[in-house]
């Protein structure tokens, strides 16, 4: 069950972060207040299902500390990364326009903290403030855009190509949290590279002990170090 933040973060700090977020860093100072006045702080167990696939659309969530994935359910039983959010990443963003179903299930990876944004509020402060609405729309298109450049890039890169460029953007994520220059731990497992990578566990795994043979990275359970980022953009085109 989610539940308050013991001591909840200032009107400062939330505007502070908002503004990290794509969607919302067009934004004005001004228009990022208004928008921290309806966001609410709720806090999450590691292992914890903020929402499922096929839930009512009724919330948006800002990640302030943390990680958690979203991940989608196979008849069989089988499910699949689709991506991953940390610090400063947006989730379930499309309730602040509507609200249809969810469209997959996002579980928390360890304790984590968000700002909630019910749609319903934020609804109300697009119809009030029409500026901020024009704002996040070209935000939002922005963003569809780089998925769908995103996508045609990996329609003709190889399996080499796609895993590579995961554990790149998964260090930059690190870094950005704070990860030092040196070796980078990733937590990831062998089949979440793979479902991020769009590609076979097999296939990963075969790559993964290239890159591992050649120095760049060493492996153990559940965990990842990656030794030499700067090696992995050989591997990326």
């Amino acid at each position: 069950m989610w539940y308050l933040w013991p001591v909840a973060a200032t009107s400062e700090e939330t505007i502070a972060l908002l503004h990290r977020v794509p969607v919302f860093s067009a934004l004005g100072a001004d228009e990022l207040a208004r928008v921290a006045l309806v966001a609410v702080p709720r806090s999450f167990d590691t292992g914890e299902v903020v929402f499922r696939e096929g839930d009512e659309s009724d919330t948006c969530y800002v990640v302030r500390f943390g990680h958690t994935r979203a991940v989608r359910e196979h008849p069989d039983g089988r499910s699949i990364t689709l991506a991953n959010f940390g610090p400063g990443d947006i989730f379930g963003e499309l309730a602040m326009f509507d609200n249809e179903r969810r469209s997959a299930t996002v579980e928390t990876l360890e304790p984590t903290e968000v700002i909630a944004i019910l749609g319903g509020d934020m609804r109300r402060l697009l119809r009030e403030h029409p500026d901020i609405a024009v704002k996040l729309l070209a935000a939002l298109g922005r963003r569809l855009r780089e998925m769908n450049e995103r996508l045609a890039r990996q329609s003709f890169q190889t399996v080499q190509s796609r895993v590579a460029a995961v554990l790149s953007q998964l260090v930059a994520a690190a870094r950005a949290e704070g990860a030092a220059e040196g070796d980078v731990l990733i937590t990831s497992t062998q089949a979440d590279l793979a479902q991020l990578a769009g590609s076979s566990r097999e296939s990963a795994s075969r790559f993964l002990a290239v890159l591992e043979r050649a120095g760049i990275i060493s492996q153990g359970r559940g965990r990842l170090v990656v030794h030499d980022a700067g090696a992995l953009e050989r591997y990326v085109y």
